[in-house]
C-alpha cells in the first residue's frame, strides 16, 4: 500500500465564510459564524475545513481581490478572532487550510498603488505593465470576466494586466521580489497555525514574455489567451521553489486550482516525487458542459464522458499522484440541480451522487450545504445577480451575442456561480436561520423543506447519509488505498466501478436515471453484503437498480 497521510485519510469541508453563519445580524456570515458551527462540522466527519478568502477586500470578486494578505475583513471579523478559530478548530480535531490567491491582489493592494505611481519605484515591476500599440492595448487578449485583458492607468502612462476584473492586476512572478514578499507572506500564515494552502489559479502565474495574440473564435471580440498561459513550465520552477522555502519547513496539504490540467499536467504538480504540490482541482468534469468554450449553455454532459474523465484520472494517477474529488464548490453549481433530480428523487439523486463520487479514491471535498442536497435557486432579473462574471457575461449575451433576457436567464440560473453563494440553510426560521438581518444574497426558497435542523432530526436525510459515507472512509482502508475498475463502460445510465485493496473489494453501483435499469453485477457480489446503500431496504433482484440509486457492495471487509 502506498504511503499513509493523514490528508490522503482526511475529508475537506469548504466554508464560504460569507454565507455560512452569520454571528452579529448584519446579513453577512463571519468568523464567529464558523467558531459557533465547529459542532456541527465534527459531527459532519469532516476533519479539514478550507475557508475561502477572508482577507481585507474591496470585494470586486467578492474577496478574490486581496488589498491585504493579513487582514481580516472588517465585516468577517478580526485576525483575533480568526486565531481563536483556528485554535478551536484544532481543539475540535479540525485542521484548517485557507485560500491563497497569488496570481493577482487587488488594485486597492499597497504595492499596486505603489506600482502605477511611477516605473523607476521599488513596486514599479511588481505587476504586468505594458505599452499600448496605437492606441490600443498591448494585445488582444479577454478578462475572464469579459472585456479587454488590459487597462489603462493614466498615472503611469501604460496599460496593465488583469486577467479578470480591473480591480484584480495580475502580479509579476518574474520579479524576485514579489516572489520573495509572498512566500515570506505565506510563511507568516504557517506561523499561526494554518494547515495547508488551497491555491486559486496557480496554473496562470507565467505568461509568455512577448504576451503575442491569442486567438479569437467566430464571434467573439477578444483572444482566448488559454492556451498561452495555463500551466506553462515556469510554473512547475517557481514551485518547486515555493515548496523548498515554504512548505515542506511544515506539515501541509495544498491542493492547486488547475485549470486547462491533464493528467500528465497533473503528475508533474502533484506527483508524489514532484516537491511542488499535494493535488490539484481539474475541471475536465464541468468542462463537458461547455460548447465553443462557453459555460453559459443548457448542455448536459452524457454519463459515458463524465465516466471516462473519472476513470482515467482514477487510472493515470494511480501510485503516482492523489486526486481531489469535488462536485461543487463556490464556482460551480450545486451538484443534484446539475446531475440528479430537483423533484421526486431528490433525496435518492443527492445521496447517489454522495455514493458514486466519495467512494472513488482521493480526498473528498464537500462545499458548504452539499451535506444537505441544496439546490440551484432562480434568479427572476438580472438585478437580483451578485457574481461579476453572472453579471458580465449576461450583459454580453443580451448585447453582443443578441440572446434574448429570458434565454440568458436560463443560463445563469443552470450555471452561474451564484447558485452555490445563496446562504446556508439551517433551518426553517425566517432567512433559513443564517441571518438575523437581511442576507447579503437571497436565500433559496425551498429553506423550509431543506436545512440542517430538520435534516438532522431525521434519520434517513441526506446529511444523515452523508455522516455514513465519512465514518466508512475512515473505517475501511480500501476505500481511501484501494485501486479503481471502471465497469460497463459505454452505458449511458448506470455508473459501476470496483475498489480493490489486498482481498478487500467493492462494488459501486450508481443509477444516474428516474428509472428502474438493468445491470451486470458480477458474480462475487451477488450474495455480498451491503456496505451502504441510499435505499433503505434490500432489494430481491440486485441486477435491477433502483432509480437514482447509490449502493455499495462489500467483500472481505
Amino acid at each position: 500500500m502506498e504511503k499513509r497521510t493523514w490528508w490522503k485519510e482526511g475529508i475537506v469541508y469548504q466554508v464560504y465564510p460569507r454565507s455560512f453563519f452569520d454571528s452579529n445580524g448584519d446579513g453577512t456570515g463571519d468568523i464567529n459564524g464558523i467558531r459557533q458551527k465547529l459542532d456541527y462540522l465534527k459531527d459532519l466527519g469532516v476533519t479539514i475545513l478550507w475557508l475561502c478568502p477572508f482577507y481585507k477586500s474591496p470585494d470586486a470578486d467578492n474577496g478574490y481581490d486581496i488589498s491585504n494578505y493579513e487582514a481580516v475583513q472588517p465585516s468577517f471579523g478580526t485576525m483575533e478572532e480568526l486565531s481563536a478559530l483556528i485554535n478551536e478548530a484544532h481543539q475540535h480535531s479540525l485542521k484548517i487550510i485557507i485560500d491563497l490567491v497569488i496570481n493577482h491582489t487587488s488594485s486597492e493592494h499597497s504595492w499596486f498603488l505603489e506600482s502605477r505611481k511611477s516605473k523607476t519605484n521599488d513596486y514599479s515591476d511588481f505587476y504586468i505593465w505594458r505599452d499600448g500599440k496605437d492606441g490600443n492595448p498591448p494585445n488582444n487578449w479577454g478578462s475572464v470576466f469579459s472585456g479587454s485583458a488590459w487597462t489603462y492607468s493614466p498615472e503611469r502612462g501604460q496599460y496593465y494586466l488583469h486577467l479578470f476584473t480591473p480591480q484584480q492586476p495580475d502580479l509579476n512572478w518574474q520579479n524576485d521580489s514579489v516572489r520573495s514578499e509572498l512566500f515570506a507572506m505565506m510563511d507568516r500564515w504557517c506561523r499561526k497555525g494554518i494547515d495547508g494552502f488551497r491555491m486559486d489559479v496557480i496554473g496562470m502565474i507565467s505568461k509568455p514574455e512577448d504576451y503575442p495574440d491569442a486567438p479569437v473564435r467566430p464571434g467573439k471580440i477578444y483572444g482566448e489567451w488559454g492556451s498561452l498561459i495555463m500551466n506553462r513550465p515556469q510554473v512547475h520552477i517557481w514551485l518547486k521553489e515555493m515548496n523548498k522555502t515554504v512548505l515542506s519547513k511544515y506539515d501541509l496539504v495544498t491542493v492547486g486550482e488547475t485549470s486547462g490540467v491533464t493528467t500528465k499536467d497533473a503528475l508533474q504538480y502533484a506527483g508524489f516525487g514532484a516537491h511542488e504540490l499535494n493535488m490539484v482541482f481539474q475541471f475536465e468534469r464541468p468542462d463537458a458542459e461547455t460548447e465553443n468554450g462557453s459555460k453559459w449553455t443548457m448542455k448536459k454532459a452524457e454519463l459515458s464522458v463524465l465516466k471516462e474523465i473519472f476513470s482515467r484520472w482514477q487510472n493515470d494517477l494511480e501510485g503516482k499522484a492523489w486526486n481531489s474529488l469535488y462536485w461543487e464548490n463556490h464556482d460551480q453549481p450545486r451538484s443534484v440541480s446539475r446531475y440528479g433530480d430537483t423533484g421526486k428523487y431528490w433525496k435518492e439523486s443527492a445521496k447517489m451522487l454522495a455514493v458514486c463520487l466519495y467512494m472513488q479514491k482521493g480526498t473528498p471535498y464537500i462545499y458548504q450545504g452539499q451535506e444537505l442536497g441544496m439546490t440551484n435557486t432562480t434568479f427572476e432579473k438580472p438585478e437580483d445577480l451578485k457574481d461579476i462574471e453572472a453579471v458580465n457575461a449576461y450583459n454580453e449575451m443580451i448585447h453582443e451575442h443578441k440572446i434574448s433576457p429570458a434565454v440568458a436567464m436560463q443560463y445563469i440560473n443552470r450555471i452561474s456561480r451564484d447558485n452555490a453563494r445563496t446562504p446556508f440553510q439551517w433551518s426553517d426560521k425566517p432567512q433559513a436561520g443564517f441571518t438575523t438581518g437581511t442576507p447579503w444574497i437571497p436565500v433559496n426558497a425551498n429553506y423550509k423543506e431543506i436545512n440542517a435542523q430538520k435534516e438532522l432530526a431525521d434519520p434517513d436525510s441526506v446529511l444523515n447519509f452523508y455522516k455514513k459515507i465519512n465514518l466508512l472512509r475512515k473505517k475501511y482502508p480500501v476505500i481511501v488505498y484501494g485501486t479503481y475498475t471502471l465497469l460497463m463502460p459505454d452505458d449511458e445510465r448506470l455508473y459501476l466501478y470496483t475498489r480493490q485493496l489486498d482481498n478487500a473489494k467493492l462494488l459501486i453501483v450508481c443509477n444516474f436515471t428516474g428509472e428502474q435499469v438493468h445491470a451486470y453485477i458480477p458474480q462475487e457480489f451477488r450474495d455480498a453484503p451491503v456496505l451502504i446503500s441510499n435505499y433503505g431496504s434490500e432489494h430481491s433482484d440486485r441486477s435491477m437498480v433502483r432509480p437514482y440509486e447509490g449502493t455499495v457492495y462489500s467483500i472481505n471487509n
